[in-house]
């Protein structure tokens, strides 16, 4: 079943809440304000179901999962202008037609997170927890979502770990600069964060990183140079990286890193189109889009009717 594991498409009522918000997150029209960026002018046109359907299935896609944009911050707005967001968000992705699925985002802005309310959203049919790098870039982030990261693993669920939101930018920063600079350094920190202090705590979670965890593993040879790569040649079979904005030589190169079976196809669509490293044989392309996705979602999950 090819697999996108990594899109945004935005439901109607989660629209409308973003557009009567009179801050930040919020949309005025189709101008996307943000505390830590640029405005940002968004095409209508990636939001509209009809054409996201027709370049799923021509991007030759059996499920595309939807993804809460984390860098909106919404996970840590009060509670009280989290809650109704989020319930927007999951009611319309999970009401979207085939091939597209969700990931389930939790509230984090409250003195606990909410077992029972991600518990809730999985039931429902989430194929796993979404959290944004921002939260867990050290222990004490690891700890705090301890209790959510349980409920994804006694379900069999997976992680997916995303770039949050970008702290306030320089003015005359360049538009670029929070894709690369920022969310990059947020994936960096947390698969550093998962290896020290995620793992050993949960063994059985199945974890993927966006944007190839900021292409953190690439560092294993000074990792082993500083003393914390001993394990350097065993590869976490249960963590997996995707592959958004990133062409052959950086899947290549993280290949060679941990081997070709932890790499999943992930577009970020609309924000970057999908692309189909050139590693030298179809077997390659079928592991990245259908069977690593395959073990990262586990064997019951597939594309809702």
């Amino acid at each position: 079943m090819p697999t996108d594991v990594h899109q945004h498409l935005w439901p109607p009522g989660f629209l409308a809440l973003l557009r009567a918000r009179t801050t930040p997150p919020r949309l005025d029209g189709w101008t996307l304000h943000l505390p830590g960026e640029a405005p940002y002018e968004v095409d209508p046109a990636d939001h509209d179901l009809a054409a996201r359907v027709r370049l799923a299935r021509a991007d030759g896609l059996d499920l595309a999962l939807v993804s809460l944009s984390s860098p909106l911050g919404i996970e840590y707005l009060p509670p009280a202008e989290a809650a109704p967001l989020l319930t927007a968000f999951h009611d319309g992705a999970l009401d979207l037609p085939a091939p597209f699925g969700v990931w389930a985002s939790p509230c984090l802005s409250a003195p606990e997170p909410d077992p029972a309310a991600l518990r809730h959203e999985l039931a429902r049919g989430c194929a796993g927890l979404q959290l944004p790098a921002t939260a867990l870039l050290d222990a004490a982030g690891w700890a705090r979502c301890a209790p959510l990261l349980d409920v994804a693993a006694a379900l069999d669920k997976p992680l997916f770990v995303h770039p949050g939101a970008a702290p306030a930018a320089p003015e005359g920063t360049p538009a670029w600069w929070p894709a690369l600079v920022p969310y990059l350094q947020q994936m960096h920190a947390s698969w550093f964060a998962f290896r020290a202090f995620g793992r050993p705590r949960h063994p059985d979670l199945r974890v993927c990183f966006a944007a190839l965890a900021g292409l953190a593993p690439l560092h294993g040879e000074r990792l082993t140079a500083r003393g914390g790569g001993r394990d350097r040649g065993r590869v976490d079979c249960d963590a997996f990286y995707e592959t958004s904005s990133y062409g052959t030589r950086a899947v290549d190169a993280m290949v060679r890193a941990v081997g070709i079976d932890v790499v999943v196809s992930g577009s970020d669509r609309p924000y970057a189109a999908p692309v189909i490293p050139d590693l030298g044989a179809d077997a390659a392309v079928h592991a990245l889009r259908t069977a690593n996705p395959a073990r990262l979602l586990g064997p019951t999950k597939g594309a809702r009717s």
